[in-house]
């Protein structure tokens, strides 16, 4: 929260306390390790030959968010930081010492999305409205973090509401924690809803992240920040304790700097929860881990979409130097249709606008707010217009607050259209036609400059059967445009993550395309692409 956007808002409500307060209150003791970069084995194996601390490990990440999310290239990626994070790290030491380790995320520092509830931090979801929504108890996966020994080092911006309270949204904003900006080129968006995650992530402001999507929010900002995204089978992780959007199509998942990372994140927060709805065919908890098989490719066969295809000449480009490293690789790469691509728009938005209404009213409930309904939440915007709209309006909100019960056949007929188009008759038609493991399409086109006048310039992207599917998909950094990166999207049947991550593992290792971001300020490809 930057005390310059909500000044008139917070100060009389609860005094004006930063989130960059806070860092430097943490992290007293300036730390000397080098966290660009580095991947959990690495850190595990240093904790456990006694050269590094959690403790240590916490307080340079928190430095480093001091350094370049606070000052430097002022990524404004983290609405704020967990207070107890060092407390939390020291204990952990101690049970090490003790001989006790919790799993391959023990001492661990990970960041949350802030719509994900874990004590002691507020969930805001980016808006006023809930600047002071402190839960009773954290969120199902936080939970499973804190079992897992992890450290929950703070929370992300995001786009508001998770992008879903105007057409016009700009990703990477919101109300309290300002614009996020993209870590490879400054004046670049860095897509969303999980925009502060993604950021955060690839400038080593913490091992691993987590995001959420209902439709491209793990994808889009994970191959615009050169990650590995993993949108999980809708039911994989749990969604409670989560600011919903639709229960059709919510879901957490992992943001990581590499397919092993991303994979240890996902061993923990997949996991049955029984007061999930969607969890009921969960296959139970799985090592993912033992499926990074360096020749994960050999044999496969991968169906390309090129009707995804034609975003931008670069990404086609890197589409086809990526289907060559897949052959290389022992791949059969076929093409491949969804026949009913772009059917489900109409009543997949229908179906958002419906269980929106009804699945953010019962958040409110349970979490007690003044505010229950939408009705007051767009009473509230309208009064704080100057700090909540000062972009955009909230006419998906005044949408969604005209939708009636679940119960309405309007919803109930959409909700069937949606998925039988997406998924039988979408994914899974398309790989039984050749007897394909996965399908692959371009993530997303190159990142776009932020522009708070005429919102995000969206060109596409390949994800969307997935997420309207409840399927799991990966995205794995697959090139670049001009220092911009690109993404490749593993999509396949549900509950296929092992699967899928054997592939994008072994993608990986063929063409180590990741390269680290570099917070040039601007980019000039008037001759040369040269970025300055």
């Amino acid at each position: 929260m930057r005390c310059s956007l909500v000044v008139l808002f917070t100060l009389a409500v609860l005094g004006c306390q930063t989130p960059a307060s806070r860092v430097d209150g943490q992290a007293a003791v300036e730390p000397s390790v080098a966290v660009e970069d580095v991947d959990i084995a690495t850190w595990q194996a240093r904790m456990q030959a006694g050269t590094l601390s959690s403790h240590d490990l916490t307080a340079a990440y928190l430095a480093r968010i001091e350094a370049i999310d606070r000052k430097g290239p002022a990524l404004n990626s983290i609405i704020t930081t967990n207070p107890d994070a060092l407390t939390e790290a020291a204990a952990l030491d101690a049970e090490r010492r003790a001989g006790k380790l919790r799993g391959p995320l023990h001492g661990i520092p990970v960041l949350l999305k802030d719509n994900i509830d874990a004590r002691p931090m507020a969930t805001t979801a980016g808006s006023l409205a809930l600047i002071d929504n402190v839960p009773a108890s954290d969120a199902f996966l936080v939970r499973r973090l804190r079992e897992a020994g992890a450290v929950i080092l703070g929370k992300t911006n995001l786009s508001q509401w998770a992008n879903f309270r105007s057409s016009r949204a700009i990703s990477g904003w919101s109300s309290v924690g300002g614009q996020t900006r993209n870590p490879y080129v400054l004046d670049r968006n860095p897509c969303g809803s999980s925009s502060g995650t993604g950021t955060a992530i690839a400038a080593s402001l913490a091992a691993v992240g987590v995001g959420t999507e209902t439709d491209g929010s793990i994808i889009c900002p994970s191959a615009v920040a050169g990650l590995v995204g993993i949108k999980p089978t809708v039911g994989a992780v749990s969604r409670n304790g989560i600011v919903p959007i639709a229960i059709s199509q919510d879901t957490a998942g992992p943001m990581a700097r590499s397919v092993a990372d991303a994979a240890a994140l996902l061993t923990v927060l997949a996991a049955p929860d029984g007061a999930d709805p969607a969890s009921g065919a969960h296959p139970g908890v799985i090592d993912f881990a033992a499926h990074l098989k360096a020749d994960g490719l050999r044999g496969a066969r991968i169906g390309v979409l090129r009707q995804s295809m034609g975003l931008h000449p670069d990404v086609d480009a890197a589409m086809e130097a990526s289907i060559a490293a897949l052959k290389s690789a022992g791949a059969i790469v076929l093409d491949a249709e969804i026949a009913t691509t772009g059917q489900w728009d109409a009543a997949e938005m229908q179906v958002l606008l419906f269980e929106f209404k009804d699945g953010l009213e019962r958040y409110l409930a349970n979490h007690h707010r003044p505010l229950k309904t939408f009705a007051d939440l767009i009473a509230f915007n309208r009064e704080h217009a100057a700090q909540e709209m000062p972009w955009f309006g909230q006419e998906l909100f005044e949408m969604a607050e005209g939708k009636g019960p679940l119960t309405d056949p309007a919803y109930l007929d959409a909700k069937k259209l949606a998925f039988d188009l997406a998924g039988p008759q979408g994914i899974d038609a398309a790989l039984q036609a050749q007897q394909l493991d996965a399908l692959i399409a371009p993530s997303t086109a190159p990142a776009w400059p932020t522009d708070r006048i005429l919102g995000d310039h969206f060109l596409g992207g390949g994800y969307g059967a997935a997420a309207v599917a409840g399927y799991p998909s990966i995205t794995v950094p697959m090139g670049d445009s001009h220092g911009l990166p690109l993404g490749m999207v593993f999509m396949g049947k549900a509950w296929s993550e092992a699967r899928l991550i054997e592939l994008a593992y072994g993608f990986e290792q063929a063409t180590h395309a990741r390269q680290p971001p570099r917070y040039l300020p601007t980019l000039d490809v008037a001759d040369t692409g040269v970025a300055h």
